[in-house]
């Protein structure tokens, strides 16, 4: 019965999410405060992925650039998912792995950090991108689920893991668009002073 499949849908992103909260809400609040510090100190917040996680990319840099639910100054962020001329051109020229990796190298620094999101861990242009974060001393969040896949042993000490402890795709993207709200909340909670 199709009710009886929609309301199943329901609970299990309920009960991944009473999961996730479990497992993830202290790495969670070190990624806020990673991020924060990087606004704080001059620093930006780049965020790619591909599909639904290009989509998460742009949909936080949004609530950083413009306003998540208050009003606050403009936040230093970019999607590295939205300019079709440079993913093209970068894409036809060199490889589509590359597509994130060279706009990290050309507008990365010190000090910025990188937003990975990948539902599996696995996507080449993603971990391409953690690559190059690394080469420029950029720290690494990546959001990831299955395990984190091939990107969790990319990563290091001083890099956070958020990995959503699930294997369905949409239950893992899911639990995704509620992390960055966490983290867009928790970031304009810093730096409107509304938290230590």
């Amino acid at each position: 019965m199709l009710l009886k499949r929609i309301q199943q849908q329901f609970l299990d992103s309920a009960e991944t999410k009473q999961q996730a909260m479990a497992f993830m809400a202290a790495l969670i609040e070190q990624a806020v405060r990673l991020m924060t510090d990087s606004l704080k100190s001059g620093g930006k917040i780049m965020a790619c992925g591909n599909g639904g996680s290009a989509a998460d990319s742009q949909h936080f840099a949004a609530e950083l650039l413009n306003r998540f639910e208050k009003e606050r100054p403009p936040l230093a962020a970019i999607a590295l998912t939205t300019d079709t001329s440079t993913l093209t051109s970068i894409a036809n020229d060199y490889r589509y792995e590359d597509v994130f990796a060279k706009q990290i190298q050309a507008l990365g620094k010190r000090g910025d950090v990188l937003l990975a999101i990948s539902t599996s861990g696995n996507s080449p242009n993603v971990i391409e991108a953690i690559h190059a974060a690394h080469a420029l001393g950029i720290r690494v969040v990546a959001l990831t689920g299955k395990n984190g896949g091939k990107m969790n042993s990319l990563l290091t000490s001083d890099d956070i893991h958020l990995c959503v402890p699930a294997e369905r795709t949409a239950r893992i993207q899911e639990v995704h668009l509620l992390t960055i709200h966490c983290l867009c909340d928790g970031i304009d909670a810093l730096i409107l002073g509304d938290l230590q």
